[in-house]
């Protein structure tokens, strides 16, 4: 098994666009031929668009896009950039009268970070179908922050990561926007590599264990975060099939993310198959959740300091400095 580039995952382009003086953007994965795709929702508090297309009962097949975007549910609207980027390339359920693209969408919240009145817009997401791609503070994961349960002031800045591995002719990868409530973990060591600070900010405290101590109490944390992503593979499955390995991918949040799928989180992942290589839907999930637990660690170590945020790459230099 060797890593590959996502964008190496064939019948797929992926771009952003970002606003960076007021923190948020969007990622767009466009899929022109059609792709059989599944979801997965976990968190409490989730903003998305189009999903019913992707049960199994539905009758949709395949779709032509998803947005990844800021802006809580105000950046839903953006999807009909994609609508319109896709419609005048001719992509599209052909319905006899015109050719309706497909395009699901979920967001992220990052309205208190600068403005609560800038989010991603149709304008934004048609320029992110002409972008490229990159980790870090880049798309979706331009606001996007964790360890947010003691308020604004002991969070961290955070990102959009990306993780993919060929095995044979098997490709799958993964792209997450990490906007977590909780902590990050590297998933392989079990150590915090990002997530809520301690008073000093030179290092972090336990949200879980902060959590427990006001376990008796009840706190309106609000649905002030959400991680959003999707897993792409090259394998062939039906859309029944894709919404299995997204809930295996959902393995992928639990070993990176602490804790996770929260009231105050709307964790969602998608899942889409792209190419005709025959592989056992077990094997491509497990392999799912590995991806994902991989991205989420390096939308974190990609991560830039930002708005006045310190970053899991900064902590990580002064503590080797320390040493």
């Amino acid at each position: 098994m060797k890593e590959i580039s996502i964008i190496d995952i064939e019948d797929i382009k992926i771009g952003s666009a970002e606003d960076r003086e007021n923190a948020t953007g969007c990622t767009v994965i466009l899929c022109e031929k059609g792709a059989p795709a599944g979801i997965d929702v976990r968190g409490g508090g989730p903003a998305s668009r189009e999903s019913e297309l992707l049960n199994p009962v539905a009758a949709a097949d395949k779709i032509h896009a998803i947005l990844l975007s800021g802006g809580s549910a105000f950046g839903l609207d953006a999807a009909g950039g994609v609508m319109e980027y896709l419609e005048q390339k001719n992509v599209g359920v052909d319905t006899g009268v015109a050719k309706v693209p497909l395009v699901c969408c979920s967001c992220l919240f990052d309205l208190q970070l600068v403005s609560k009145r800038v989010r991603p817009d149709k304008a934004m997401a048609y320029r992110a179908c002409s972008g490229s791609y990159q980790d870090g503070n880049y798309g979706a994961g331009t606001g996007a922050t964790v360890g947010k349960y003691k308020g604004t002031e002991f969070m961290m800045k955070s990102g959009i990561g990306s993780y993919a591995v060929q095995l044979g002719e098997l490709k799958i990868g993964a792209i997450v926007a990490v906007n977590a409530l909780g902590d990050i973990f590297d998933y392989r060591t079990g150590q915090q590599i990002a997530g809520l600070l301690n008073q000093e900010k030179d290092g972090y405290l336990s949200t879980e264990e902060e959590m427990y101590k006001q376990c008796g109490q009840v706190k309106d944390l609000f649905t002030g975060n959400t991680t959003i992503g999707a897993v792409i593979t090259n394998a062939r499955f039906n859309k029944g099939q894709m919404n299995k390995i997204a809930a295996m991918a959902q393995n992928g949040y639990a070993r990176a993310i602490r804790p996770v799928h929260t009231e105050a989180d709307g964790d969602t992942i998608y899942a889409l198959s792209t190419g005709d290589v025959t592989a056992d839907i077990n094997g491509v999930g497990t392999l799912a959740a590995q991806v994902t637990a991989e991205a989420i660690k390096r939308a974190v170590f990609a991560a830039d300091p930002a708005y006045g945020l310190p970053a899991a790459k900064d902590l990580l230099k002064e503590r080797d400095a320390n040493r």
